[in-house]
């Protein structure tokens, strides 16, 4: 909770259910922030498919074999990619929205040249190890 310039209170930010992304409070979902789980239009519409939670689960066994070593999230993807017949470059953001999603479950952290990233901020090429 933090402290608002009117005097009220608040309320601690959320995760977008769709792509893991932390979502901020705003004045406008003063009356419904409960009920929010979506950052965006895009992402309410999008929710989260089948392929979406392949993903998660590719991402969970490559993590599991990789021990300490940090996992490329492309290899999800690559995994998914052959077992669906859908074309990898299609299944790249994707990858990354089920790596945000791991993340906000506490399940991975994101890393970037061996440093632990914000996944809300991450550009460029991403890599998941277990949560230490």
């Amino acid at each position: 909770m933090h402290d608002r310039q009117d005097g009220g209170v608040t309320p601690p930010p959320k995760t977008c259910a769709s792509c893991g992304r932390r979502i901020e409070w705003r004045k406008k979902w003063e009356r419904d922030w409960d009920d929010v789980r979506y950052c965006s239009t895009a992402c309410r519409r999008r929710g989260v498919t089948p392929v979406d939670r392949a993903l998660e689960d590719a991402l969970h066994t490559l993590v599991a074999a990789a021990g300490a070593r940090a996992v490329d999230v492309a290899e999800a993807a690559d995994t998914v990619a052959a077992a669906t017949g859908r074309p990898r470059q299609e299944l790249d953001e994707p990858a990354r929205r089920a790596a945000r999603r791991l993340v906000s479950r506490g399940e991975v952290s994101i890393v970037q040249k061996g440093r632990v990233v914000d996944p809300s901020t991450a550009k460029g090429p991403i890599s998941v190890r277990r949560t230490r």
